[in-house]
């Protein structure tokens, strides 16, 4: 049968937009970069993929014959988001072409048969556990900025690795990522015991994974949860996200952890600190942004210079005990940092010039970030 329905514009807006990351990208297969539209008894079945996250989801709307189809994910969306009507209608009319109705305009869309779009991936439909969206919003949220880019070239570090932990009787859920120059870890407790909760040994959430599941998470109270071996499920009410993992091990952070010597403490207000990096940072090479930490005393005296520019230099007080130390680091890591944490006071250990920073505060709760140092 071919597909005929009349959806609302909010409706059906909220929908695509959805899935435009999912398909934005063009790969070696032109239908992923297509929506699969299916008009069922109930109303629309959107579903998007790019075959490492796929998406599915429920639109009211009125159908007076059910049929299946897919269009082009941005075009359709532009279509429908410019449209002055409430009001679309989609009507089937030969070879998966589309007459779009939206009050005087009309348009004629070409589309791919839905026998070419991937089948959406099976699932378990038991085993969930429910969890608060915000809980996954405040994970992600403090890691997803030191995972590794593509160009970086360490497979598994292109992920975000997720663990569960059970410690005094108290439930955890723990998030950590990097990039090979920079270490962030984020837990939080949750309500449920996690003994209970299936994990893989090695659980590594993909980039595109975790910023789908982050926005997945927006504006929902709770999610539910399930793990199989070789993909994560993502449910609410109609809605649901499959998201591929990653195979692979990951670096033995705890072991990174565990190096730094936590009696050299360098106390710091964060926001000023924050703004002096941003300032020096003016003057950084673009690739290293690298910049001379100085600790003598009650203060911190930082430096940068680039050959083309010129140089800079800053000065912030700190609370200090040790003695002089002379420090290279990656300005944008520690401003990076800075900006994802809410605390007054940072709390930074720096046992040596060659030893890792670890920076923490009891106001940002769960939170750890080490950050390498580099050469002068």
């Amino acid at each position: 049968m071919s597909l005929k329905c009349n959806v609302q514009r909010n409706d059906l807006i909220e929908g695509l937009s959805s899935l435009q990351n999912i398909t934005s990208k063009r790969g070696t297969l032109a239908v992923l970069s297509n929506i699969l539209i299916e008009a069922t008894s109930n109303g629309l079945v959107l579903t998007g993929t790019d075959l490492e996250v796929g998406l599915r989801l429920f639109v009211p709307a009125e159908v007076e014959s059910i049929g299946s189809l897919t269009l082009p994910s941005k075009k359709i969306f532009e279509i429908v988001r410019e449209s002055g009507s409430e009001d679309i209608s989609l009507e089937e009319t030969q070879n998966s072409w589309v007459k779009i109705t939206a009050g005087a305009s009309t348009y004629n869309l070409a589309g791919i048969n839905s026998d070419e779009f991937p089948a959406f991936p099976d699932f378990d439909e038991d085993g969930f556990t429910s969890f608060e969206a915000f809980i996954f919003l405040d994970l992600i949220d403090k890691v997803i900025f030191s995972i590794a880019g593509e160009q970086e070239n360490i497979y598994s570090l292109t992920s975000v690795l997720l663990e569960k932990e059970k410690r005094d009787d108290v439930s955890y859920l723990k998030m950590i990522s990097s990039d090979g120059h920079r270490l962030s870890i984020m837990e939080k407790d949750v309500a449920i015991d996690v003994d209970n909760f299936y994990l893989n040994d090695v659980t590594l959430i993909p980039k595109k994974g975790i910023q789908e599941l982050r926005k997945f998470c927006e504006n929902r109270d709770t999610i539910d949860l399930s793990f199989e071996k070789k993909q994560m499920v993502i449910r609410d009410g109609d809605a649901v996200m499959v998201i591929r993992l990653k195979q692979g091990e990951f670096p033995q952070y705890k072991a990174i952890i565990n190096s730094v010597a936590l009696d050299n403490c360098v106390k710091i207000n964060r926001v000023p600190f924050l703004e002096s990096l941003k300032r020096i940072n003016l003057f950084t090479e673009d690739v290293f942004h690298t910049i001379q930490l100085q600790l003598e005393g009650q203060k911190m005296v930082l430096t940068s210079q680039n050959a083309d520019l010129g140089n800079a230099k800053d000065e912030q007080k700190i609370d200090y005990t040790g003695g002089t130390l002379t420090l290279g680091f990656n300005c944008r890591y520690f401003i990076e940092t800075l900006q994802v944490m809410e605390c007054e006071t940072v709390e930074a250990y720096i046992s040596s010039e060659n030893s890792p920073c670890l920076m923490k505060s009891n106001d940002d709760k769960g939170f750890t970030s080490i950050v390498m140092p580099m050469q002068l």
